[in-house]
């Protein structure tokens, strides 16, 4: 469950859901020798390396590498799905890694949008009641509010017109759309978008791409993993995971940006 419905149509500029264990940040998001190991069998598996990593508000930024690289390790630490060994994991001025695990539902609820390789829309619901539905578990808004917001985000992604459909009639690229307008609902500030074309054809992840742009050119930040080195080449800012460590490669400007 999220954090009790505050009063008022919006949510932005809001404080942090969680209150508890506050530390100053001076970025939105900020990972301190973060170092995760994973015990098994044959001893323990090193997944991240003393990773180090400062991304601002309203940056768009690519995290690329390798399978078994680390990627999805990191993002896992980002938005407290799981937590590291050792280090520090800060997002905003809340240290995420020190969170119960109730206080870690209300966090993520309201401060993070996700959105999946594969969707995860809900096959029973309709495409406005899967947007509607983070709104409802977090109430951050009136009840009678919530619809107007979902049918605006809709509009958004160019997905009004399928608010009364099920996920099943829309095509792999609408499906995605569908899955941002939800990732948007609470009005977040941190978008993480796991592998959000791996699945579509290269038009429409072009679109989706063009959304991730529109949403960073108004404000918010987003962290994008992918294996697609066409896109990864237009993002601002990209960085490489090699075997759990990061190495930062240069600005790509418009599109300039190497491959490393």
């Amino acid at each position: 469950m999220c954090a009790k419905r505050t009063r008022g149509g919006s949510n932005r500029g809001r404080q942090p859901a969680v209150l508890q264990d506050r530390t100053h940040n001076g970025h939105l998001i900020h990972l301190r020798q973060v170092v995760k190991i994973y015990e098994n069998a044959a001893g323990g598996f090193r997944a991240l390396n003393g990773v180090d990593l400062a991304i601002e508000r309203g940056e768009f930024v690519g995290i690329v590498g390798r399978s078994g690289s680390g990627k999805s390790t990191l993002m896992n630490m980002i938005t407290g799905i799981d937590r590291p060994t050792s280090g520090e994991v800060l997002i905003g001025d809340t240290a995420v890694h020190r969170l119960s695990e109730n206080q870690m539902a209300r966090w993520r609820g309201r401060n993070l949008g996700i959105v999946f390789q594969f969707f995860q829309l809900l096959p029973t619901l309709s495409v406005l009641e899967n947007v509607t539905l983070p709104m409802d578990f977090c109430r951050v808004l009136p009840l009678r509010e919530r619809r107007k917001r979902a049918l605006a985000l809709l509009d958004l992604v160019d997905m009004a017109e399928h608010a009364y459909k099920l996920p099943a009639a829309l095509s792999g690229g609408q499906q995605q759309r569908v899955a941002i307008a939800r990732a948007l609902a609470n009005d977040p500030p941190l978008l993480i978008a796991d592998e959000p074309t791996g699945n579509l054809d290269s038009r429409t992840a072009d679109a989706v791409f063009g959304l991730f742009q529109r949403l960073t050119a108004e404000g918010k930040t987003v962290v994008m993993v992918t294996h697609d080195l066409s896109l990864a080449q237009r993002i601002p800012r990209t960085v490489l995971i090699a075997d759990g460590e990061m190495v930062a490669l240069p600005a790509s400007g418009a599109g300039s940006e190497g491959q490393g």
